[in-house]
Order: structure tokens, then sequence, then C-alpha cells
């Protein structure tokens, strides 16, 4: 059970990364349908803004743009399994921030409701896996252990 729920686990965390920023491009609608958050890059941009709200207005482009190149290549790396660890770890640090600003502009209930702080644990407990099945990660030759 393990083996395949570290799967599942695996590809929902990289295809929720994919999810928001298929968003940000607007292949989910246009902002005002059901279930879209940005529908645009611009939205995302001011989405951006007021969670960081502490730095510098021409910063947050360049943030925007960093986060969304950082969610896709976390998610294609946790969907196709490649530096599966390392990508697990870095998508639980980029969650718990993500939690934490959020917390600070939004207030607590925002990444409750969003479930990012449980994304964030997911992504950690991810990092933890022995090994990870259905990956290519799996299919590389593993070093040898010390007896």
């Amino acid at each position: 059970m393990k083996d395949y729920s570290s799967v599942f686990l695996r590809v929902a965390l990289g295809i929720s990364f994919l999810s928001a920023v298929a968003d940000r491009f607007g292949l989910w609608g246009s902002l005002g349908q059901p279930n879209v958050s940005w529908g645009d890059f611009s939205h995302f941009v001011a989405y951006t803004g007021k969670l960081n709200w502490f730095m510098p207005s021409a910063a947050i482009p360049a943030l925007a743009w960093a986060v969304t190149c950082l969610e896709t290549l976390l998610g294609v790396a946790l969907v196709l399994g490649v530096f599966t660890r390392v990508a697990a770890f870095l998508s639980g640090w980029l969650l718990l921030l993500f939690a934490l600003v959020m917390t600070f502009a939004l207030g607590v209930k925002a990444p409750l409701n969003f479930s990012v702080f449980s994304a964030s644990a997911a992504a950690f407990l991810l990092a933890t896996c022995e090994k990870y099945s259905w990956s290519l990660d799996s299919l590389r030759p593993q070093p040898a252990s010390n007896p």
C-alpha cells in the first residue's frame, strides 16, 4: 500500500502545481468562470502583490514568474518521478512559505481552506519515502548501500 500511496501523493501534488500554472495562463477559462482563480497572468501578478505586500512592487512580476517557473518544474518532476526526493522537499518548502505568506496577508483561514499546510506536510512526507514506484527514478540504477 505504501508504494501506491506515494505514487498517488506524487502525482496529486504535481498535477496540483500544473493546474495552478494552467489557471494563470487561462487554460481553465477566464476570471469569473467557475473554479477559475486568476484566468490570466496579470490577475496572478496582482494576487502575488497582495500576498507579498511587504516586497517592493517592482519585484512582484519577477516573483510571479519565478514561482510560476518553479511550480512548473516541480510539477513536471513530481508527475514524472524525476529527482522525486528533491522535488518533494522543495515542494514542501514552497508550499510552507506560501501558507505562511497567505496567513500574514489574508489570515490563517485562507491557507487552511485551501489545504496549503496539508499539502506542504504531504510533500515533506513524500520526501521521506525510501523508494518511488512507477517513476523515472525507479528506472535508474540505485547506488550500493553501505554494510
